[in-house]
C-alpha cells in the first residue's frame, strides 16, 4: 500500500477525524482532501502532517487516486458526489476503489455501486458507528460489505487507522456480499442509539418532574452504563444539548436515519413504534433549533412536553 494514493471526500465531524487518522497512521503515499466548502479542506489540511494535498474540484480529487473514501451526510449528497466524480469521462476508473462511509438507504448503496462498476471501479460500503470523538482517536466500528476484492483494498485503513474494530458482513463465508447489507445494519443500529438517547431524555425529565433530581440518576447512569450514553447524560444535564453552535449529530440526519429504518421495517411487515416516538421528539428539536439541532436536544423536547422550558439552564 506504500504507493497508494488516497482521496478523502467530505470533511464533516466524522470525516475530519477519519481523514486525520489516515494522514497520521495510514499506509498511503499521499492523501488528497476534498470538501464542498474548499476553505474547510484547506484549514484541515494545515493541521495534518505528511503528504497531504487539497483538491478544489471532484475530477481533480479523484484523477490520480487509487482509493477514494467518501463520508457525506445523506443520500442526496452522495448522489451529487457520484455524479460529480463520474462526470469527467476522460478519467480511467479501472483500478480505483471507492469506499463509501456515508449513512444512506441500502438502495442508494446498490445504485452507487452500479454507477461506479459501470465505469470499471470497485466499490464497497463501509458505514461507521461512533461519535466524532471516537473518529478523532480512530475508535470507530466499521461495517464493510461488497465484493471481497474491494474490501481487501480498504481493509488496511480500518483497524489501527480509522477504526478499533470492523464487522465484515462476509466474514467466515469468503463470499461477496450485497453492499446494501452494510447500510441496512447501519440504519437499524442507529435506531438503537437514537431510541436510547430518547429514553435517556425522558428518564432525566421524569427525575426532575418527580422531585428526584437529575444528579442521582446521572450518577447511576455513569455507574450502570458508562460510555457513550453516560456522555449523553452529561451533555443533557450540562445544557450542552442546546447551547452548542454546531451539532455533533444533526437532527435532520438523525431523522433521515429513522425514516430509512422505518421504511425498511415496513417492507418486512413491521412497525417500529419506538422510532416514531423518537422522531416526534426530534421534530420538536427541529422546531426549536432548526438545522443546528443536535440529537441530545431530545432532552429539551421531553422537558417541553412535561411543561418545562426547552433549555434547562435558563
Amino acid at each position: 500500500m506504500s504507493g497508494t494514493n488516497v482521496t478523502f471526500i467530505g470533511l464533516g465531524n466524522m470525516g475530519r477525524g477519519m481523514s486525520a487518522n489516515i494522514a497520521k497512521k495510514g499506509p498511503q503515499a499521499s492523501l488528497t482532501l476534498y470538501n464542498r466548502t474548499a476553505a474547510r479542506a484547506t484549514a484541515h489540511a494545515a493541521t495534518l502532517e505528511g503528504n497531504v494535498k487539497v483538491a478544489t474540484t471532484l475530477p481533480e480529487a479523484v484523477k490520480d487516486a487509487d482509493i477514494i473514501f467518501i463520508c457525506v451526510g445523506d443520500d442526496a449528497a452522495l448522489d451529487s458526489i457520484t455524479t460529480g466524480i463520474l462526470a469527467d469521462t476522460s478519467i480511467d476508473f479501472t483500478n480505483k476503489t471507492v469506499v463509501d462511509c456515508s449513512t444512506v438507504h441500502p438502495d442508494t448503496s446498490r445504485r452507487t455501486e452500479a454507477a461506479y462498476e459501470a465505469r470499471g471501479a470497485s466499490f464497497v460500503t463501509s458505514p461507521v458507528f461512533g461519535a466524532p470523538n471516537m473518529a478523532d482517536v480512530g475508535g470507530l466500528i466499521v461495517v464493510p460489505a461488497g465484493k471481497q476484492a474491494a474490501i481487501a483494498k480498504a481493509r488496511p485503513f480500518y483497524e489501527g487507522v480509522t477504526a478499533a474494530k470492523s464487522i465484515d458482513l462476509s466474514s467466515g463465508t469468503g463470499a461477496d456480499i450485497d453492499v446494501g447489507r452494510a447500510t441496512t445494519m447501519k440504519v437499524i443500529g442507529n435506531t438503537f442509539i437514537l431510541n436510547t438517547v430518547g429514553v435517556l431524555a425522558e428518564a432525566l425529565t421524569a427525575a426532575e418532574t418527580t422531585g428526584l433530581g437529575v444528579e442521582p440518576l446521572k450518577e447511576w447512569i455513569e455507574l450502570f452504563a458508562p460510555g457513550p450514553f453516560a456522555k449523553y447524560a452529561n451533555r443533557m444535564v450540562s445544557g450542552d444539548y442546546y447551547t452548542r453552535d454546531e451539532p455533533l449529530f444533526a437532527v435532520d440526519l438523525a431523522r433521515k436515519d429513522l425514516r430509512h429504518a422505518s421504511n425498511l421495517a415496513k417492507e418486512g411487515g413491521q412497525r417500529m413504534r419506538n422510532v416514531e416516538v423518537t422522531d416526534h421528539l426530534l421534530s420538536v428539536v427541529k422546531e426549536e433549533k432548526g438545522v443546528k439541532g443536535d440529537i441530545a436536544g431530545v432532552y429539551g423536547a421531553a422537558r417541553k412536553e412535561a411543561g418545562l422550558e426547552f433549555g434547562n439552564q435558563k
